[in-house]
């Protein structure tokens, strides 16, 4: 749709014009003129006081809050069949005449033969979930 406006001609899609009088539920001059404002043909004063209100208010982005953010430490149920098999484990090394280390109660055991260093980590697999 062709709208003069002081003397320029501009070009309004029907369907903007249509899908705005549904939407608002307005007419059509008063679908016509929420176009011209914001395409910025018209100064609604409501709407610049609004828009001036958010720029004022804007956030802060690289703001910090001064207190220290609460960490809280996972504590874990021991696994004592783990803890178990590691100490074998670690036992069998250590007949061997082994150098052995165990680093994580129910994970982890480093040694070593010769010149070398090993690190033995127990894993337990969990049971598929039935999905």
């Amino acid at each position: 749709m062709l709208y003069n406006f002081n003397g320029k001609n501009l070009t309004i899609s029907d369907k903007e014009i249509e899908k705005n009088m549904k939407l608002l539920n307005v007419s059509k001059e008063e679908a016509i003129q929420i176009f011209l404002e914001d395409e910025g043909y018209l100064i609604n004063e409501t709407v610049e006081a609004l828009t001036a209100k958010a720029k004022a208010n804007k956030i802060n982005h690289e703001a910090k809050s001064d207190k220290p953010r609460k960490t809280s430490e996972r504590k874990r149920k021991p696994d004592e069949e783990k803890e178990y098999l590691i100490k074998i484990l670690a036992k069998c090394l250590q007949n061997e005449g082994f150098k052995t280390e165990i680093v994580n109660q129910s994970k982890l055991i480093e040694f070593y033969i010769n010149e070398n260093h090993y690190k033995l980590d127990l894993i337990k697999q969990r049971p598929p979930k039935n999905g």
